[in-house]
């Protein structure tokens, strides 16, 4: 296996309320819902979707939490936060504030206002509208114009 990831799959609750936060909120451009005329006959899943293709050819999907175990074959369960996070780094401090004001304008919520880190890093924490938490970042040390 190579090391990289190219699909990144959040399990939501509303599909049309995710997908208004992460293209209000996050400002991340998508087609909308796609795929709502599949279903799997073996799964029982649904095929309704979102997707943002992110720089460096990453997707990020926003599927309904229910369709996702039936499509794993996991058992359906409460949201747990706080297992994993997604960082996005912007090119400076003034970039973090502002981001996260704007997700806490659409529906995302502050944990964590932007503060520095003993690493070296500028950052906050917000949660997407199912829990997800984001980390919102500056470091001098992270060139944005790398592949």
């Amino acid at each position: 296996m190579e090391p990289r990831v190219h699909a990144i799959t959040l399990a939501v609750e509303d599909l049309d309320r995710a997908l208004a936060f992460y293209r209000d909120g996050l400002g991340l451009e998508s087609t909308g819902v796609i795929g709502s005329e599949f279903h799997d006959e073996k799964s029982g899943a649904e095929g309704a979707i979102a997707m943002f293709h992110l720089a460096g050819g990453l997707v990020l999907s926003i599927y309904p939490r229910t369709e996702l175990a039936r499509d794993a074959g996991v058992p359906y369960g409460p949201p747990k936060s706080g297992e994993f996070s997604l960082g996005h780094f912007v090119a400076s401090r003034d970039e973090v504030d502002s981001l996260v004001a704007r997700i806490g304008g659409a529906g995302g919520r502050l944990l964590e206002k932007p503060r520095d880190r003993p690493w070296g890093i500028y950052s906050g924490y917000v949660q997407d509208p199912d829990g997800h938490l984001w980390e919102i970042m500056h470091s001098p040390s992270v060139d944005l114009s790398a592949p």
